[in-house]
């Protein structure tokens, strides 16, 4: 679980939601799987829209000079950014995301679900990301521009929006490194050399910390 803020900002933002606000939505029950149609109420919009298309580049270009998100995901593959909305009523049962994902020609695992929030939190009430995990339950209602990280296997939901109207994007992640648990010890690593070399520069200390945390990539990444 990892709040990343700010992957959209300034013209960016502004330019993914004027793209949006104007595209025709569908029913979101056009993507859902047989399980999750029973409790999905939602509008996406179509995979091939045009200004869906454009405001999925535009996320992308954010994402790949985002260092955090770098660092968080260690991405081997990333599936184009979808849109989905919700009005007042709407909402998404409790409901698991599938584990393969096709890929153009391809097709990828999911790793990683991703929801980048495009709604200001006070635009309107409920429609929070309801996350499920062995630590417990776990909350997003992110400012417009903030991106919410969350294991793919991890039991979600979006509450009924009450007022107003929620807008997100949403995709998924394939890691290069497939364990959980060797993802976060990399982050952790990966942020502690960051602090460090900041103020020591190319110490011995940077560098040896640097060559365990490529060692511990080499040994754990799943190419």
């Amino acid at each position: 679980m990892l709040h990343i803020p700010e992957v959209l900002t300034g013209k960016a933002l502004a330019r993914v939601k004027m793209l949006i606000a104007g595209a025709p939505w569908v029913d979101g029950l056009s993507t859902a799987g047989h399980l999750s149609a029973k409790v999905k109420h939602n509008q996406q919009l179509a995979e091939d829209d045009p200004a869906g298309l454009e405001a999925s580049e535009i996320i992308f270009d954010a994402l790949a000079t985002h260092p955090i998100f770098a660092s968080s995901v260690l991405a081997g593959k990333i599936s184009p950014p979808l849109f989905n909305r919700y009005d007042v009523g709407q909402t998404y049962g409790a409901h698991i995301d599938g584990a393969i994902r096709p890929l153009g020609s391809h097709r990828m695992r999911t790793d990683l679900s991703a929801t980048l929030f495009l709604s200001d939190p006070d635009s309107y009430e409920g429609g929070e990301l309801r996350i499920s995990d062995v630590a417990g339950e776990h909350v997003a209602k992110l400012p417009a521009g903030d991106l919410f990280l969350y294991p793919s296997g991890a039991i979600h939901s979006v509450t009924p929006v009450r007022k107003g109207t929620r807008i997100a994007s949403f995709f998924w992640v394939q890691s290069l490194v497939r364990e959980e648990s060797h993802r976060r010890i990399l982050f952790d690593l990966d942020s502690t050399i960051q602090s460090l070399a900041l103020g020591d520069g190319q110490s011995a200390h940077v560098l040896e910390l640097t060559a365990v945390y490529h060692n511990l990539l080499r040994l754990w990444s799943d190419v």
